[in-house]
């Protein structure tokens, strides 16, 4: 695997339904190694921090193998930074990654915590008002990840993986529970007991709780 591209997004308003909003998803590539810290990159603006950004969702992944498969189903080129993502990897495919897989690469280590899921924004920025759905049924999401290591990278990078070697889930499993309202107790056990993002934590508790019998 081989980084492709580091992308920032600036500050930037875009139509969203009936309403103007304001939103960090337009990103382009930047030149030069660029470090990451535990936030992420720096000057890469996030607009809605609840539920956008933090240390478990430092950084955003997405393959060229998927934007690949994109391009094919739209009928239309996608340059690296289109969906938003901070890094563009060429020979990724996130459907085959679990929870806690580490992504190495310049003197950064990377640890998968969560898929991305589709929201309105997102349907805006794509101009394509069944965005969610069609996202949602392509299942290739795409990697959030915390940062393990801080420092330096730039395009070139080779990307080495690992899998993670404790309990977890398949990123598509998480994917494809998040629209599961009814999740078992067991399921929502399982989930918890990986290295998951602390937003789907949050959330994956208070599901556990009216679950389990004596919540």
């Amino acid at each position: 695997m081989k980084l492709i591209s580091i992308n920032i997004g600036q500050k930037r308003i875009q139509k969203n339904k009936d309403r103007e909003e304001i939103t960090g998803i337009y990103k382009t590539p930047m030149t030069g190694s660029v470090q990451i810290n535990k936030l992420g990159i720096a000057d890469d603006f996030i607009a809605s921090k609840k539920h956008h950004g933090g240390p478990d969702q430092a950084l955003y992944i997405y393959g060229v193998d998927d934007y690949r498969w994109w391009q094919a189903e739209l009928g239309r080129s996608l340059e690296a930074g289109t969906f938003g993502e901070n890094l563009t990897i060429d020979g990724l495919e996130s459907a085959g990654f679990n929870i806690g897989d580490t992504l190495q690469l310049g003197g950064v280590t990377l640890q998968v915590t969560a898929p991305r899921i589709p929201c309105g924004t997102f349907a805006s920025r794509m101009g394509d008002g069944q965005w969610v759905k069609r996202f949602r049924a392509a299942e290739r999401p795409g990697l959030y990840v915390r940062v393990l290591r801080e420092g330096n990278i730039i395009a070139g990078d080779e990307v080495q993986v690992e899998a993670y070697e404790g309990e977890t889930i398949s990123l598509l499993q998480m994917f494809r529970d998040y629209y599961d309202k009814h999740k078992s107790e067991e399921v929502l056990r399982k989930h918890l007991n990986a290295p998951i993002a602390i937003r789907a934590r949050v959330d994956l508790e208070k599901e556990l709780e009216r679950a389990s019998p004596s919540g």
